[in-house]
């Protein structure tokens, strides 16, 4: 081989490498997505998630659908944890309402790299869904919850759509009242032991218009959780009417985490 046909050679494979390089650095740079899993609140059941699992399914997230029981406060963190344990990266914990009990303990979780809080409770040491119910704001609406039944509270069917889901369409809030699973009791007395959100970062979806949770109370709550805070209209079921609000904020703490981990 000639000298001029080594020096081409040696310069091809040299621009080779370099490009290969080039893009191997370039993968390398992507942040990595986090695992999401999703954690519904009272009275409802998971399927309720279903728009925001969507978008962000479609966005390249590996989501997961919690089922809780709603029976005990101990219980749902357990089967929130094996939700947490089964997915193969750091993760990103999001609840609604009760769902937000339910992460602030869970997300203590080494796996859990952020929380997020949609109209949700967001306790503190020592809290439960009880504590933080019993001093309303002043003029703030009073959930349509019915005596309960055998250890197990319902809300009256004829006001849900009011309280719960006036944003939502009318057929669908229909459905959420007639597919209500009884809230356990126990589950709203179940306090707090550390909340997460004093080791991990936070944030927090305000529903501007919502009748279960006060504005003013997610707005007290995610101040102290020192949480990042976005506010929009919506009842208390805005994770089921604008889904694209609730994802973006998701998507916003994953991506903030995913850099963070680089």
């Amino acid at each position: 081989m000639s000298m001029l046909k080594i020096a081409k050679f040696l310069t091809a494979a040299f621009g080779a490498a370099v490009v290969a390089t080039g893009a191997a650095s370039a993968v390398a740079a992507t942040p990595a997505k986090p695992g999401i899993v999703l954690v519904h609140g009272g009275f409802v059941d998971g399927s309720g998630w279903e728009g925001v699992y969507k978008i962000l399914s479609k966005d390249g997230y590996d989501v997961t659908i919690v089922q809780n029981p709603t029976l005990s406060l101990a219980d749902d963190v357990a089967v929130t944890k094996r939700a947490i344990a089964a997915q193969k990266k750091p993760v990103i914990l999001v609840g609604h309402s009760y769902g937000g009990v339910v992460v602030t303990e869970a997300g203590n979780d080494e796996k859990v790299a952020g929380l997020v809080y949609i109209a949700a409770f967001a306790p503190d040491k020592g809290e439960s869904v009880d504590s933080l119910i019993k001093n309303p704001p002043p003029g703030a609406p009073v959930p349509p919850i019915l005596p309960p039944q055998d250890g197990f509270l319902m809300l009256d069917k004829a006001k849900f759509a009011a309280s719960f889901a006036a944003d939502v369409k009318p057929e669908t809030a229909a459905f959420m009242a007639n597919s209500q699973v009884p809230w356990g009791v126990a589950a709203l007395g179940g306090a707090v032991t550390e909340p997460a959100w004093k080791t991990k970062p936070s944030w927090y979806l305000v529903a501007t218009s919502d009748k279960m949770i006060p504005p003013p109370a997610q707005r007290d709550m995610s101040k102290r959780a020192g949480a990042v805070v976005t506010e929009t209209p919506g009842s208390h079921a805005v994770y089921v009417s604008n889904p694209k609000a609730v994802a973006a904020v998701i998507k916003r703490a994953a991506e903030k985490v995913a850099v963070a981990a680089q």
